[in-house]
């Protein structure tokens, strides 16, 4: 009993000195005038983001500058992700949705870092848009040698339909399949491995008849079963962290126009996503959830519509942090046994020591 008790103290002191070392700050970046959705990175200095412009920025000093490797009117950039420094995929948010939007190509990929792109051709019923990507790198054996094959997962949308974007050779070739059986918005996938994954979704295209709603599936996106609904109406889910393969979080997202509807939850799984509890971040009508991610089990942010919140113990307490307005996307990195993260909304942050 005192051995657990004395372990316990010596993990809260370590989450509290890495808490203290790690912290997030402000980058300097084009300005924009509303949310934006995605930010990536291949190490610590390399990473692109995009927003609904039109526009792509990359850079290749951590954050301290940025490069605009495109822009194109029409286009409504929702998500990005890289295998390498090289190739690199881009959604899009469809049109009929945000005003000003007329690019109806869901996915674009790079070969050289960003700086050209082209759409991605796929095999399947037509996808509206798409909100996130997510990509599993895979070791095998090639000729007695260890080599990689990556799985690119892609879904969408906000708004309904509800879609996923599969390939299975590094984005050469693609197919796509509807979900809307199972779900009618999708925002967000976390993939363990090629065939085990989570996807944050909603229950209604109709946000006033709407619930939270997280599926998973372990056939690689054939089929899914819902393993959370929340019973609440005018609700999503949003954006899904797992810092380990037990334990994940899921922002839970309410539009409930009653101002007595204050208090906002996340979701938590410490099975592997096989079940969820609901717990509560802040009470207060107006702080929206977006973005999540963690460091740990313990150690994680949420981002809000007014600003971001940081929990040391498992999301038992929040306290407020500046993440600025938005925050869409947290992504956590490690590199041995170094941290660090970026975030983007309103402005994109950096979290280093």
């Amino acid at each position: 009993m005192i051995k657990k008790l004395f372990t316990l103290l010596f993990l809260a002191f370590f989450n509290l000195l890495a808490a203290q070392q790690l912290q997030w700050k402000k980058l300097d970046t084009e300005p924009y005038a509303g949310k934006q959705d995605d930010i990536c990175f291949i190490n610590k200095n390399e990473g692109w983001y995009v927003n609904g412009y039109g526009k792509i920025f990359k850079t290749t000093d951590g954050g301290e500058t940025w490069q605009k490797v495109l822009e194109q009117k029409g286009s409504f950039f929702r998500t990005i992700a890289f295998i390498d420094n090289k190739t690199g995929f881009a959604g899009t948010v469809g049109t009929d949705y945000f005003p000003n939007v007329t690019d109806t190509i869901p996915l674009y990929k790079t070969i050289d870092g960003g700086q050209t792109w082209e759409p991605v051709a796929y095999k399947g019923p037509y996808v509206k848009g798409l909100c996130a990507i997510d990509i599993v790198k895979e070791q095998y054996i090639n000729h007695g040698k260890i080599d990689y094959k990556y799985h690119i997962y892609a879904v969408g949308r906000v708004g309904s339909p509800a879609n996923i974007m599969i390939s299975h050779d590094g984005g050469e070739t693609w197919t796509s399949k509807s979900l809307d059986d199972y779900c009618k918005m999708l925002f967000d996938i976390k993939m363990f491995d090629k065939n085990n994954g989570i996807a944050c979704a909603a229950s209604n295209a109709d946000i006033t008849q709407s619930n939270a709603l997280i599926l998973k599936t372990a056939d690689g996106g054939l089929t899914w079963k819902k393993v959370y609904q929340s019973e609440r109406p005018f609700e999503t889910t949003w954006k899904v962290s797992f810092p380990t393969p037990q334990t994940g979080y899921v922002t839970i997202q309410s539009y409930n126009p009653n101002p007595d509807v204050k208090q906002q939850r996340v979701a938590k799984t410490t099975d592997g996503g096989n079940t969820w509890q609901e717990i509560n971040l802040v009470e207060d009508a107006g702080a929206r959830e977006f973005g999540v991610g963690f460091i740990d089990d313990n150690h994680g942010y949420v981002g809000t519509m007014r600003s971001g919140y940081e929990t040391l113990d498992g999301g038992k307490t929040w306290k407020p942090i500046d993440l600025g307005t938005a925050c869409n996307k947290i992504r956590i990195y490690r590199d041995g046994k170094e941290i660090y993260g970026y975030s983007i909304g309103v402005n994109v942050f950096k979290l280093e020591e």
